[in-house]
């Protein structure tokens, strides 16, 4: 593995213990938020420490030279490649139904005033909408200009 695998590694761990201190140091509304940064700097860094040094010592490095090479051959498979775009834009797709729908589900909850004060969460999702729709047809004129 890299030496950038170990410093991120460190970093994470770093930022989670800052976060733990300000957890247990103050006490706000946001403290469950601390702890949860916490946990997702601390665990995640070990995580990637404990991999840099188990990677790295000479009994591993053949098995880890071996992954990395199954890697590169799965992320440049033609058949996964093909599939991993069509998922993506069966997701993409999904995903602007589902804003779609939760307006629509909105809106009338808000109209028959089973739901109070829906009309901050339609513009939301709308804005949402909104943004998928736009940064998928820049994203899709940007990949062309590079074919």
């Amino acid at each position: 593995m890299k030496k950038r695998d170990l410093i991120t590694g460190i970093l994470y761990m770093v930022f989670g213990v800052l976060c733990l201190a300000a957890a247990l140091l103050r006490e706000s509304r946001l403290e469950g938020v601390w702890w949860g940064f916490a946990g997702a700097g601390i665990l995640p860094g070990a995580g990637m420490v404990c991999k840099y040094f188990y990677w790295n010592t000479p009994k591993n490095k053949e098995r880890y030279k071996a992954r990395l090479e199954n890697e590169w051959i799965e992320r440049h498979d033609e058949l996964k490649t093909a599939v991993r775009d069509r998922a993506g834009r069966y997701a993409y797709t999904f995903g602007l139904l589902v804003l779609s729908f939760g307006m629509l589900l909105f809106c009338v909850l808000d109209v028959l005033d089973i739901m109070g004060n829906a009309r901050l969460l339609v513009l939301c999702l709308g804005g949402c909408l909104l943004f998928q729709i736009v940064a998928g047809i820049v994203i899709f004129h940007q990949l062309m200009k590079q074919y």
